[in-house]
């Protein structure tokens, strides 16, 4: 009797961990990816990963990302602002496409880039100053810094 509730009790703990690891699923919508770049305060910014690194994206350099997770997380990550990082996170798609247009003033004004029902406002939610939102997952430090402000 005590032999079978042991093993009872060992297999729902191993089952328990395992779905633990297990990552989320990932909406159809959406994307998950691992970028590496330098995070300031809830905005991060993709560069290019130190050589070596097996942090592959075909995102380009300089593209922000708005950050969004758990505290807990977004206090870590808000504690290395010299220190170059992997982000590894839910994105949507429709985020990940290039912005249409010429490009002006680092980006920030586009030319024949939205559509004509485009809000206009504020730049932190407007979709056409091309800051998209990341559900951070998790994260970890590269051995590179970040180039000053």
């Amino acid at each position: 009797m005590m032999k079978t509730a042991a093993a009872f009790l060992l297999c729902v703990l191993s089952a328990s961990l395992a779905s633990a690891q297990e990552e989320k699923p990932v909406p159809k919508d959406s994307a998950r990816i691992s970028i590496a770049g330098c995070a300031h305060n809830a905005t991060f910014i993709v560069s290019r990963p130190p050589e070596g690194e097996p942090v592959r994206s075909d995102i380009e350099a300089g593209r922000r990302f708005k950050l969004h997770g758990p505290k807990h997380t977004l206090s870590e990550i808000k504690t290395h602002p010299a220190d170059m990082i992997e982000l590894t996170g839910v994105v949507r798609r429709a985020d990940l496409e290039k912005p249409r247009g010429v490009g002006l003033a680092g980006g920030r004004v586009r030319i024949g880039g939205g559509s004509p029902q485009a809000p206009l406002g504020d730049p932190a939610t407007n979709s056409a100053y091309n800051e998209a939102i990341m559900d951070v997952e998790s994260w970890r430090p590269l051995p590179a810094s970040c180039p000053s402000r």
